[in-house]
């Protein structure tokens, strides 16, 4: 075998075998909570935001349009020379392919994703599971839709906001957090704008987390009343929580605690979005119901989002949700997107004593 074939060999069953200890580590939760969710991603967490907001834009951006960049380069270049290569090349090279691969897996896991192995976050902050009926969820909703009027009644102005007002605002909400649960300990606040809103918005993202450098990034073209709870949302990412529904749940009760009624209205709006719809798939005539009692301006905010998605995305939108599903099931998220409305259950089960009491 030849020198260079052997070199490569050792290395990918050595790249194999780390990542098979780090795929086998995931099968133990508690272990992942304790040793890297709680134990060490605090420090790496910490220090890649701290390395990242030194720079003004998104560096996460770049680094992956130049990871992207040299696959496809080195995949070019490997079908324009495939003929004249020697036969041990042909070899070399999807050996090469082999190991960036698994090299991108193992840093992706150390850095961030074995979060997803690690126990639900509503356990940590004693949230219930428990389901609720078509009744039940037409009380949620009612509470949510009068709460939703009472905050956008408060609402005197909606700040135009730049990347750095979220970042100090959606910061201190989670510092009012902490004093609760330390789950919530948000340091070295690290938010950004992504560097292109146009693409993020054509092809339907509000927001996204940056693994490699730790950065969450916020699509600024957002209407500004989602904006300081999508902040939220991704900063939660940044705290190592994996799912997204999880992701929402610390997103909801870090805004609606904020002082700011900016902030509790968009938490508010948001969690309404997500009742609504599940209200109107169980039940369409209390649908109806519930959204004739929104107030005009409520209703006009939802029109503004819903005609800015349709400006932007169009078909493509509906090409995106489906692969962000395959995605969410790639990682053991297998009820994949429908998996969103677990932030229905919760938020039954945050509510439901003030709820009962009032019915």
């Amino acid at each position: 075998m030849p020198k260079e074939i052997k070199h490569e060999c050792i290395k990918l069953i050595s790249f194999l075998g780390i990542s098979f200890m780090i795929f086998f580590f995931g099968f133990f939760p508690a272990l992942v909570q304790k040793y890297y969710s709680t134990g060490i991603y605090p420090y790496i967490s910490k220090s890649l935001r701290f390395i990242s907001s030194i720079f003004p834009f998104a560096i996460g951006d770049i680094v992956y349009a130049f990871i992207i960049g040299f696959v496809l380069y080195r995949i070019i270049r490997f079908i324009k020379r495939r003929k004249s290569l020697k036969s041990a090349h042909r070899i070399i090279v999807p050996l090469q392919f082999l190991n960036f691969c698994l090299v991108l897996y193992i840093i992706f896991k150390m850095v961030w994703g074995l979060n997803y192995s690690r126990p639900s976050i509503s356990d940590a902050l004693g949230i219930g599971n428990e389901k609720y009926s078509v009744k039940e969820l037409v009380i949620l909703g009612n509470h949510f839709v009068n709460k939703t009027n009472h905050l956008k009644l408060r609402q005197t102005n909606i700040p135009a906001y730049s990347i750095n007002d979220l970042e100090i605002n959606s910061a201190k909400a989670y510092d009012l957090m902490e004093k609760q649960n330390s789950l919530f300990r948000y340091q070295n606040p690290c938010l950004k704008s992504v560097l292109n809103s146009w693409i993020i918005s054509k092809i339907g993202i509000e927001g996204y987390y940056a693994p490699l450098t730790g950065e969450a990034n916020m699509n600024m073209n957002l209407p500004d009343f989602v904006k300081p709870y999508v902040s939220c949302h991704e900063i939660a990412h940044q705290l190592g929580i994996a799912y997204e529904d999880e992701a929402n749940l610390l997103g909801y009760l870090t805004a609606s605690n904020s002082p700011d009624v900016n902030y509790q209205y968009s938490a508010n709006y948001e969690m309404l979005r997500y009742i609504l719809f599940e209200i109107r798939m169980k039940s369409p005539d209390d649908y109806k119901v519930l959204h004739d009692k929104l107030l005009p301006k409520v209703l006009a905010d939802f029109n503004t989002e819903k005609e800015f998605w349709r400006k932007y995305n169009g078909e493509m939108f509906g090409y995106m949700d489906a692969a962000f599903d395959s995605f969410l099931k790639l990682n053991n998220q297998k009820k994949g997107i429908d998996s969103y409305q677990d932030i229905v259950i919760w938020l039954w089960n945050i509510h439901k004593n003030e709820l009962k009491v009032k019915s």
